[in-house]
């Protein structure tokens, strides 16, 4: 018998710090990329990427961008909400973010919480991966958190029945490979997935745009180059309309 997947999207308003260094790096790429002309557009396309990357992180957490940074995180905090209110229900969690970064501040959280968890990303070894998740498969540590380079394949985690995807992967085969580490075979319980999104930002955009031009929101948001070559000035500057 299939196991049922329960999917939903939580939302994270911004505050007003974050809200104001959101629309600060949103107004400095539009002039960017208007003063752009032609041939120079094409030029530029990393730093393009790169550009849109800070955009991302500053939904994440402005702090990934600036050390100094005080104001606080909406998302972090949707985040952390929804991990006790998971725990409280008994449940086991996996944290997906592709920023390892992220994941660091997230640990911040959970240790002031005094939330006990397991965290693995690229750098992790195979074998202690693999220790890892079988420790967290059978004791009662409720939160996992995984990067995107350590959690593509291979790993076994039905001991957990809460997927978050923090930075949702827009690689919809990729996010669906995260999502089943839990949601497979051996899995006793119904998976519930949540994708957190930036409210009235680029993240929210990209959903509403992910199935229309799929291609584009793979490209922009996994990092890859393959894709995003192909993009015009007045795709992405769509991306910055809200």
């Amino acid at each position: 018998m299939d196991l049922e997947k329960l999917e939903e999207i939580r939302y994270a308003k911004l505050e007003t710090e974050q809200q104001r260094i959101y629309d600060g790096q949103v107004v400095h790429m539009r002039k960017m990329l208007e003063a752009q002309k032609g041939e120079e557009f094409q030029k530029n396309k990393l730093q393009v990427l790169a550009e849109l990357t800070k955009i991302r992180q500053i939904c994440c957490d402005p702090e990934l961008l600036f050390e100094k940074y005080t104001g606080g995180s909406a998302k972090r905090d949707v985040c952390i909400q929804l991990i006790q209110s998971a725990i409280e229900g008994e449940h086991k969690i996996l944290v997906f973010s592709q920023f390892t970064s992220m994941l660091e501040l997230l640990e911040q959280e959970l240790k002031k919480a005094k939330i006990d968890y397991f965290k693995i990303t690229g750098e992790t070894p195979k074998q202690k991966r693999v220790e890892t998740v079988n420790t967290f498969n059978g004791d009662t540590t409720p939160v996992f958190l995984i990067s995107l380079k350590a959690g593509g394949t291979g790993l076994n985690l039905t001991g957990a029945d809460v997927v978050i995807h923090y930075d949702p992967w827009w690689n919809q085969a990729a996010q669906n490979q995260a999502t089943d580490r839990a949601h497979r075979i051996g899995q006793t319980k119904t998976v519930t997935v949540y994708k957190l999104i930036a409210k009235n930002t680029i993240e929210e955009k990209i959903v509403k745009i992910q199935e229309s031009k799929k291609d584009l929101a793979d490209a922009i948001l996994s990092g890859e180059n393959g894709s995003i070559t192909q993009m015009n000035k007045e795709e992405i500057m769509e991306l910055l309309e809200i």
